[in-house]
């Protein structure tokens, strides 16, 4: 039957019909299923691709041949977020690589990444690092920066500078460089990013998002970040969307648009506990850590939180370990513990490899200055401003200007440096905590009047994000500057379901109702209909609440 079917079809059908009539292992079958696989990959389809290139393997009479097919079968289940008939198509294909050698590393190369995203990330270096290729020094740096050792970064972006100079390379070399203190670096992740809008793939513009991050520029790094959600959701790679999320999430939090965070969060959770990725598990449960606590949550912020460390701390993933301890020690410093939230910085801050990380404690400097003055000590404060004017020397633009000015304006108190930051910000979540500084500054010094509008600007900006715990501190201080004003209205975004604010975010990245269902596993038909309630929530909203 199927050698007749095969007969009259062509193409993808033919070639499965081919397959169905094998009676024993055929070459031309294997190419043609081959064949049909790779089409399938263009079009999106790699779980398809993953079942074609497995019975392709499967036909190929030559050793060499299909563990090359059984590999390729891996890297398509993998990115169809099936890790675990991945991880045994890849065993399989490392049996048969024989003495290929190039071969063996490509296996190895995929070992470290599944080890990255599920095991122990510290083995994924070791693994890694044994390549010589750019893209194996890249992941290798990857893990390493994930297990936040400085010392293998600063190494491998070394090996990294023997290759032709590209986006890649000039990346990967120019982290290892600037950590290493080589005036050289900077230039490289300048000259990277200029290349950053010819980026199509999710993947480079998360490698753009650390070369700002190395930069300290935050806002370009997570612009970058939101791009590459944009482009991993119309990718078709659904193995790789959990882990491109986390770090969309994270730039959503840092943006202050913090109902969005917790719904990517939420739906990368997801994802990742049914494909498995343990270590993106643990990096979801941390940004949700942090978003518990600034809704003052402290019961679900110290619960998250020590779900995202039982994962992270025996897999030596010091980010993720990094920031759900950064949690914790928000939490303290949103509830006034000023003591108890300076120790937890500092912790924080002398966290070796695989319990912290080097760019947690860069991105926490600016709280660890506030705790630090709320605590009474002066010298602490100064000497977390001195680390911070290192880790941003070479950062360039306005809003990394603006926090290193709210430091300033706290370890000296100056005000002027306050309203320096105030005029430089153009994250409002960050402008809207600057202001209550100055505010509760002003207030004390006997200037209510000048208060008001800082503490008000502040109060407004807290409760529309839902961050309760300043919210309330900045609705303290305005009463005590004596305003009595009502409460600001509520945030439209509080009206949606978790799963309505998935689909407004997508609908604001502009996906079809059809590309909405296929990434959240609806309908078309409900999807639309979620979309069209979801719209008549916002009816009244301002249109800033997506494109801000």
């Amino acid at each position: 039957m199927h050698a007749v079917l095969a007969e009259l079809t062509a193409g993808d059908r033919r070639a499965w019909h081919l397959a169905g009539a094998a009676l024993s292992q055929a070459e031309p079958v294997a190419v043609a299923l081959a064949e049909a696989a790779g089409r399938a990959r263009d079009r999106g389809g790699y779980g398809a691709a993953a079942t074609a290139l497995t019975r392709a393997a499967e036909l190929t009479p030559e050793p060499g041949a299909r563990a090359v097919r059984l590999k390729d079968a891996a890297v398509a289940a993998w990115l169809a977020g099936r890790p675990g008939q991945a991880e045994s198509l890849l065993a399989e294909a490392r049996e048969g690589a024989g003495g290929d050698i190039t071969l063996a590393m490509e296996i190895a190369q995929l070992r470290g990444r599944f080890e990255l995203n599920s095991g122990n990330a510290a083995e994924a270096v070791r693994i890694l690092a044994a390549g010589d290729s750019l893209d194996m020094l890249a992941d290798a740096v990857e893990a390493a920066s994930h297990v936040g050792d400085t010392a293998a970064v600063v190494e491998l972006g070394r090996r990294a500078v023997a290759h032709p100079e590209g986006f890649l390379r000039d990346t990967v070399a120019g982290i290892g460089l600037t950590l290493n203190g080589d005036a050289a670096g900077p230039g490289l992740l300048r000259r990277a990013l200029a290349r950053a809008g010819e980026l199509e793939d999710a993947a480079g513009c998360l490698w753009a998002t650390a070369a700002a991050s190395a930069l300290g520029e935050s806002d370009v790094a997570t612009e970058m970040a939101e791009r590459a959600g944009r482009v991993a959701r119309v990718s078709g790679m659904t193995g790789q969307l959990p882990v491109v999320l986390q770090f969309v999430a994270t730039a959503e939090r840092l943006a202050g648009r913090l109902a969005r965070s917790q719904a990517v969060s939420e739906e990368g959770l997801a994802l990742a506990r049914e494909a498995g990725y343990e270590n993106t598990v643990a990096a979801h449960l941390a940004n949700l850590a942090v978003l518990a606590t600034l809704r003052g949550e402290e019961e679900a912020c110290e619960r998250l939180a020590r779900e995202a460390l039982a994962i992270a701390l025996p897999h030596r993933v010091g980010l993720h370990a990094g920031v759900a301890a950064y949690a914790l020690a928000t939490l303290d410093l949103c509830l006034g513990r000023y003591a108890a939230a300076y120790d937890r910085f500092r912790a924080i801050a002398v966290a070796g490899p695989g319990a912290g990380h080097p760019t947690v404690v860069w991105r926490t400097m600016p709280d660890r200055v506030e705790a630090a003055v709320g605590a009474g000590d002066e010298a602490g404060a100064r000497e977390a401003l001195a680390a911070y004017e290192r880790s941003a020397e070479h950062a360039t633009t306005s809003e990394s200007r603006a926090l290193l000015a709210r430091c300033r304006g706290l370890a000296e108190s100056a005000e002027e440096a306050f309203g320096e930051a105030l005029r430089l910000h153009t994250n409002p979540f960050e402008a809207a905590r600057t202001a209550l500084l100055l505010g509760e500054r002003l207030r004390r010094a006997q200037l209510p009047g000048q208060a008001r509008a800082h503490l008000r600007m502040a109060w407004e900006v807290f409760e529309q994000a839902g961050a309760h715990p300043w919210a309330r501190r900045a609705q303290e201080e305005l009463r005590a500057a004596g305003e009595n004003a009502g409460a600001p209205p509520p945030s439209v975004l509080d009206a949606l379901t978790p799963q309505e604010l998935r689909i407004a975010g997508l609908v604001a990245d502009g996906l079809s109702s059809k590309e909405i269902a296929g990434q959240l596993f609806l309908s078309p038909q409900r999807s639309s209909t979620t979309c069209t309630r979801s719209i008549r929530s916002w009816a009244s909203a301002p249109v800033r609440i997506w494109r801000g």
